[in-house]
């Protein structure tokens, strides 16, 4: 969380998520309205259709991805889901993953709903 650059007052911490994207979409939608941190475990294998579904739940908000921490090569990006997303999109990934996504505030949920009304 101290990493994250995120605000640490509090947080929700959600664990893995579905495999399925459907599944895993409805379970991100429980705390779209959370002014929560939210913090998930996912796997190589998942993340990025773990970010692609979390950027269309949640919308471009500020996030952070911690790679292997506690460990020789630890690494942690910070920026938006989408930046996110681009940074691991085609790239092989290796080892656990940490995604720490910021929580909602009026300036994220005025642009989610602005697209959920188009």
């Amino acid at each position: 969380m101290v990493l994250s650059g995120l605000p640490l007052h509090s947080f929700t911490y959600r664990g893995f998520p579905p495999r399925k994207s459907g599944q895993r979409q409805r379970f991100l939608a429980v705390d779209k309205a959370s002014p929560h941190t939210l913090i998930f475990y996912e796997s190589p294998f998942r993340l990025v259709a773990f970010l692609a579904d979390a950027l269309a739940v949640y919308g471009d908000r500020p996030a952070a991805l911690a790679n292997d921490l506690t460990k020789f090569y630890e690494k942690m990006e910070r920026g938006t889901l989408s930046s996110l997303f681009a940074a691991v999109d085609g790239v092989t990934l290796k080892g656990e993953y940490i995604v720490v996504i910021g929580g909602a505030n009026e300036k994220y949920t005025e642009a989610v709903e602005a697209d959920d009304d188009e």
